[in-house]
């Protein structure tokens, strides 16, 4: 799988995906992650991104120009008139990719445009606070992709004809404003990367947690659903506990060490059902519940009376 990152800070990522799941999917050749220096597409002399926006008001917005520029530099065409779903691709080499060492040696000069195969999957997601909010749901999706196309805006944001013309997509990480789109695109390619497959070294890892599939979508060849487990059905995830058996006073629940995979599967369920109540009630609305869910729900509800 394939990442582009568009920024005017491309020495942000210099470091952040040095450590962990994604240094490891780099190295394997799993993923590659390709910074962009937007500011290489912008010709004057001192290499201007932004401009003041029409109709007035404060700050400054990202210019279409340089935008457009490297869009095309990585093979990406504009929608006809701006329509949804009717953006053709021309595309091919893998471009830049992120070393090992986690750095992207951007040139100061804008690429010759690659050839992407046009069957290739692909979606640019603008990054912005008024975007749809990022689910582990459409990180999954995103995970099935070939590759996927990062515009991190700053200042006010970015001129809406990229958005009308190119993206795919708008993502916002959450009901805040950050000064740009980095931190966020560094957000997404976490969720994403570690959903791609061969890169967890437990693939169970990335259902059976939060906001993880439900029992139904757990496929069959992957052994089905573990008895002392239970898929997360959208909720959160339940407790978890390791030796020593006490600390500081207080000990493991029974349960778990009782070796009864049916017990320890309900009294996990149950766990879930109560940390979603209490954090995310939210979730509640959409989880995929069973008529035993339900029951239990209805029990922790009358606790809480």
């Amino acid at each position: 799988m394939r990442f582009d990152i568009v920024t005017i800070f491309p020495g942000f990522f210099a470091g952040i995906f040095e450590h962990g799941i994604v240094r490891r999917a780099l190295a394997e050749g799993l993923v590659t992650v390709n910074t962009r220096d937007l500011r290489a597409f912008a010709h004057d002399r001192h290499r201007t991104v932004d401009d003041r926006p029409f109709g007035g008001g404060e700050g400054m917005v990202l210019k279409p120009e340089p935008l457009a520029e490297v869009l095309a530099a990585i093979g990406i065409a504009p929608r006809a008139g701006g329509v949804p779903g009717d953006r053709s691709e021309s595309g091919s080499s893998p471009g830049h990719g992120l070393s090992r060492a986690g750095r992207d040696e951007v040139s100061s000069v804008p690429l010759a445009p690659e050839v992407l195969p046009s069957a290739q999957r692909t979606r640019v997601v603008l990054l912005s606070p008024q975007g749809r909010p990022f689910t582990q749901t459409l990180a999954r999706e995103l995970a099935g992709l070939d590759r996927v196309i990062l515009l991190c805006g700053r200042y006010e944001g970015v001129d809406e004809r990229i958005n009308q013309l190119y993206c795919d997509m708008e993502l916002s990480i959450g009901d805040y404003v950050l000064s740009g789109g980095e931190l966020a695109a560094a957000v997404v390619v976490d969720a994403v990367v570690r959903l791609v497959p061969g890169v967890l070294g437990n693939e169970a890892s990335g259902e059976f947690e939060s906001f993880g599939a439900a029992d139904a979508e757990i496929a069959a060849d992957k052994g089905g659903v573990p008895r002392s487990q239970h898929g997360a059905g959208g909720l959160l995830d339940y407790p978890h506990y390791t030796r020593p058996a006490e600390f500081a006073g207080l000990r493991v629940p029974e349960t778990l060490l009782s070796g009864d995979h049916l017990a320890i599967r309900r009294w996990r369920r149950e766990q879930q059902l109560r940390k979603t109540l209490e954090n995310r009630p939210d979730l509640l609305e959409r989880a995929a519940l069973s008529a035993e869910d339900r029951k239990l729900l209805d029990a922790l509800q009358r606790e809480k009376l």
